[in-house]
């Protein structure tokens, strides 16, 4: 039976959106729905609250849903209390509808992966056990599994112990990395969940110590000598991951992944590690796209732990990263498609679909302003600005300013300063711009609160006041 739909909107998008509507309709790969649009009374559909709708919406009409524009504000249970029907937001550009249509119900929730991530202080011997927590409750945050003490070589770390316990006593799994046999000795008698990393001449250490190891090759690229520390565990019953070392580019980075195919090859079922930072952190290259790929190769071999790190600037999100593309591939796999529509977390720069409108959708809208407020829309050949008064179209907002005509509005200015820095932005890179919408980086996001819009107009009467008092 085809559901009973009632989208709300505003003046200017009403008849593009019954457009999309009739034409997602007519798509047999769609299931059938009927639909109603009531116009608001709004020129923009972001300006519609609950309290609006409210006052405007009397009924539904029969509707089974009520779906309001992606940008509209508020608590929306409210009005599903009052109408007795759920109302839902939906994309924030109604050229999306398509894609909502195709996803409604499809969504995959990303809570699941396969992959513990080791985050690593590596810097931890300079550190206070305090400092060392704030690292690691930050790492937490980010989607580590296990935090990882980095030693460093004929460096002292005398508040290993003391780290470890306190580590512990906020819940979390620590390792000790190592290649000092008496730091790794001293890290499992303090109680480290894992050491990291053990070769065949160094497993000894097994018998005095519970934590789980991480065997490494005796000798760089030597897999003969890492399967026979793998069998000695596995013949004196001891869980273990097993990591083949993963090499820098032009360093041997193509040939460590032959291992890693080859460990997997000769061991199916075993636990194996995979560290990352030799990528992420010795590569000038964003690191979302370095981690996607990554954790592709991980998913493909079944790799079920990686070391992590994030020391570089350019590398500071990268334990969130690979959180988002741990569970992506994850559900990727699980519904053997590519992975495709599952999260933007990893699209920092650029999105898959920038321009939704063309200069000719954006000039046809532009006919239709009667008020002196400004739209700013970008099409692939660039920005677009306009209102009653005109269509002004450039690639660099310099060119715009002699058209505004906003010489003595300082708080217009700088507002419109603003948003075409943005559009420009969105513009070069590839990117979706929303006026009055803050550009979106994927997991590079700063988390702030809305912009407060109107504080730049009260500074900028408040000088004009002044300026006309000291007149």
């Amino acid at each position: 039976m085809a559901e009973d739909l009632l989208f709300l909107t505003g003046k200017l998008a009403e008849k593009s959106l019954d457009k999309v509507l009739s034409q997602i309709q007519a798509d047999p790969k769609v299931s059938p729905f009927k639909y109603r649009i009531h116009q608001i009374g709004v020129s923009v559909a972001a300006l519609m609250t609950p309290k609006l709708i409210k006052n405007r919406l009397k009924e539904t009409g029969g509707a089974e849903k009520l779906i309001l524009p992606g940008l509209c504000q508020g608590d929306l249970e409210e009005l599903a209390a009052l109408y007795g029907i759920p109302v839902v937001r939906g994309p924030k550009d109604l050229k999306d509808l398509p894609q909502y249509f195709g996803q409604a119900g499809q969504q995959t929730a990303l809570d699941d992966h396969s992959v513990k991530i080791f985050a690593e202080v590596v810097d931890a011997p300079f550190l206070s056990v305090e400092g060392i927590v704030k690292k690691a409750q930050l790492f937490e945050s980010q989607g580590a599994n296990v935090i990882d003490l980095g030693c460093l070589p004929e460096v002292a770390f005398p508040h290993m112990q003391d780290t470890i316990q306190a580590l512990h006593e906020y819940g979390m799994q620590v390792s000790v990395d190592s290649l000092n046999v008496e730091d790794l000795l001293q890290a499992g008698q303090a109680g480290a969940d894992f050491l990291l990393s053990l070769t065949e001449k160094t497993v000894w250490l097994l018998d005095e110590v519970a934590s789980t190891p991480v065997l490494i090759p005796a000798r760089p690229n030597s897999l003969p000598s890492l399967y026979r520390a793998i069998e000695h565990c596995q013949k004196i019953g001891r869980d273990f991951y097993a990591d083949a070392i993963l090499d820098p580019i032009h360093f041997g980075l193509t040939n460590s992944i032959v291992r890693y195919q080859k460990l997997r090859k000769k061991y199916p079922d075993i636990p194996i590690m995979m560290g990352v930072g030799n990528l992420t952190e010795l590569t000038d290259a964003d690191t979302t796209g370095i981690n996607a790929l990554l954790f592709g190769i991980v998913s493909e071999l079944d790799i079920n732990a990686v070391l992590a790190t994030s020391v570089s600037e350019h590398a500071k999100n990268a334990i969130l990263e690979a959180d988002i593309a741990r569970r992506t591939m994850y559900a990727a796999k699980q519904d053997m498609r590519l992975p495709r529509g599952y999260s933007n977390g990893l699209m920092g720069l650029h999105d898959k679909r920038p321009f939704t409108y063309s200069s000719e959708e954006i000039a046809a809208t532009a006919k239709a302003i009667k008020d002196p407020s400004f739209r700013i829309q970008v099409s692939e050949e660039g920005m677009h600005i306009y209102n009653r008064d005109g269509l002004f179209q450039s690639t660099d907002p310099f060119q715009l300013y002699s058209d505004l005509k906003v010489d003595d509005d300082a708080s217009h200015a700088f507002y419109l300063g603003v948003e075409l820095a943005r559009a420009q932005i969105a513009w070069q890179l590839g990117k979706r711009y929303a006026q009055d919408q803050a550009l979106e980086w994927g997991v590079n996001d700063k988390q702030t609160a809305p912009p407060d819009q109107t504080g730049h107009r009260e500074a900028s009467l408040k000088e004009k006041r002044s300026q006309q008092e000291s007149l």
